[in-house]
Formats: C-alpha cells, sequence, structure tokens
C-alpha cells in the first residue's frame, strides 16, 4: 500500500507540472489520461475555433532513490472557420496539429520539496506538406513542488521556471501555483495560468469560477503575403477567460466536467518570422464551452 501512495505521489507531481507550464490548454489540473471539446462560436470578427485534445502521462520508476522517468504526449487539433473578407487566401488558416512529447525526470530533494524537470519537443503547424523544420519547437521546465495533503488546511505551492520558445517573449518566466482547502467545502488556487474559486457540494459535485489563459503559437508552412508587402509565417491565439465550471466525479480519479464562460480578451495574429505582428484578423470576445473526461488526480 505504501509503494502504491507514492506511485499516485509521482503521478501527481509530473502530470501537474506538465500541464502547468504547457503552452497548450494553459489550465492548472492533474491529468493522467483527457480527452476533451472546446467550442469558441463564431464572433464579431467572424472567426469561429473548435479543438479537439487527448493527453497521456505514464511515470517509469528508475531506482531506489524516488527518481522517476516521466513520459507523455499530447495532441491538440484546431478546426477553423472565417465569415470575414481577409486581405489574403484563408486556405492556410484552417486546421492546425499540436503535438507534444514530454520526458521529465522526478527526484526527491528533501523531506519537505519535490523537484520536476520537463522537457517538451513540440510540433505546431498546420501541416499542409508533412513535416519541416520550422514545426518543431522546443520547451522547458523546472519547478519545486512543496504539498501537505493532510493539514488541517491542505495547501499545495509550485515554484520554478519555464521557457517556452513559442511564446511572445521567449526567454525563462515565473511559474508559481497556490491551492489551499480553507474550509471544507471551499478551496481557492492563485496562479498563473489560471486562479480560481471552488465550492464542493459533496464528493460527487463541484462548482467553480475561475479565470485563465489559453493560446497558442503555430508555424505557416506556406507564407502569407498581404497587399501592403508584408510577410506572415507565423500565427498565434491568445485568450483570456472568465468562466464557470462543473465536475462530476464517477471516482475519486475519474470526472466529467463542463465549462462555460466568455473570452474577456480575444486575439488571433499573423506574425512574420521574427515574432512580429503582421495582421490582427480576430479581436472580439465570445463564448467559450468546453467539455471532457478525464482521469486525474485531484
Amino acid at each position: 500500500m505504501k509503494k502504491s501512495s507514492h506511485h499516485t505521489t509521482i503521478w501527481k507531481w509530473f502530470a501537474f507540472v506538465v500541464i502547468l507550464c504547457s503552452q497548450g490548454l494553459l489550465a492548472q489540473s492533474t491529468d493522467i489520461l483527457r480527452l476533451e471539446y472546446l467550442n469558441i462560436p463564431e464572433n464579431e470578427s467572424g472567426v469561429k475555433t473548435q479543438r479537439y485534445k487527448a493527453l497521456l502521462n505514464v511515470p517509469i520508476k528508475l531506482n531506489e532513490k524516488d527518481e522517476y522517468l516521466a513520459i507523455g504526449g499530447e495532441y491538440n487539433r484546431f478546426d477553423m472557420g472565417y465569415t470575414a473578407d481577409l486581405p489574403f487566401d484563408k486556405k492556410e488558416m484552417i486546421r492546425f496539429h499540436i503535438i507534444d512529447f514530454n520526458l521529465g525526470l522526478i527526484k526527491k530533494w528533501n523531506e519537505d520539496w519535490n523537484l520536476v524537470t520537463i522537457l517538451t519537443p513540440r510540433i505546431a503547424s498546420n501541416l499542409l506538406d508533412g513535416i519541416i523544420k520550422e514545426d518543431f519547437f522546443m520547451n522547458a521546465s523546472a519547478a519545486f513542488w512543496k504539498e501537505k495533503p493532510k493539514a488541517d488546511k491542505p495547501f499545495r505551492i509550485v515554484l520554478g521556471l519555464t521557457y517556452n520558445s513559442t511564446a511572445g517573449v521567449p526567454v525563462p518566466l515565473p511559474l508559481i501555483h497556490y491551492y489551499r482547502r480553507f474550509h471544507p467545502d471551499w478551496s481557492f488556487v492563485l496562479g498563473v495560468p489560471k486562479s480560481n474559486l471552488k465550492y464542493h457540494l459533496d464528493k460527487r459535485h463541484s462548482f467553480e469560477l475561475a479565470s485563465f489563459l489559453d493560446g497558442y503559437f503555430m508555424n505557416l508552412q506556406n507564407d502569407i503575403v498581404l497587399d501592403n508587402g508584408s510577410v506572415a509565417s507565423r500565427i498565434s491565439f491568445n485568450t483570456l477567460v472568465g468562466s464557470l465550471g462543473y465536475q462530476y466525479n464517477v471516482t475519486e480519479s475519474i470526472s466529467f466536467f463542463a465549462i462555460a464562460g466568455t473570452t474577456l480578451i480575444q486575439e488571433g495574429k499573423l506574425r512574420n518570422k521574427e515574432r512580429g505582428e503582421v495582421f490582427l484578423f480576430n479581436k472580439d470576445p465570445n463564448f467559450y464551452i468546453r467539455t471532457g473526461f478525464k482521469i486525474g488526480i485531484f
């Protein structure tokens, strides 16, 4: 039983930090397996978005020193629709693919803190002509984890750095997450990319008010040339979401969830090879609807 409990803790360290640090679906969660569908209906900019996601994480014990090699993968597919008249051919912007490969090392740093390091090669592109060199990106993260799940007011804190070559600022950025169950029925998370306040009705049902960031940066295999002579080689989507969520727990680790809200800020931009903005094609907020199934820890 002790080994099983420790193995479960390993799942938590890896799965949590992988999703916390990933550029795709920036939501703080602790998923072993996740299947998800996102729908952002057409807004006043004439843009609509659908996303399909699948994620899996697996730890492998290396030795008796509480060291684990963790491997995982994540796939996201975007289907885009446009009714607005844009000054270029939209065929390059209909479907996008994000494929992540996660490789992590997990070890106990001392009695209170655990260290998680993750390397994430990524393919992010419309993949119209197979896979080319410009489709590849590299992300890396390192974080210290401390948790007291059996305290009178359970808490969890994660502190670290994350480097994301697909972010707007390709330099190491702080990674901060603080969770506390301050009442038997209430808990909160403060951090980036997500903060929330959750009400636990009972073991089966919970409700959540949350704000979080969501976004991607991807390659365009064929450049888009605008009338003014500007050339776009990349595309980015960034949103700030305010939402209300519901989760139904089938068991302690298996659940279904639904999230409905609005994109308080939403931007879709064409960018050049230096990441500079070339054309803003989506600037209007809209409804944000996400639902799915997961096997997780919390």
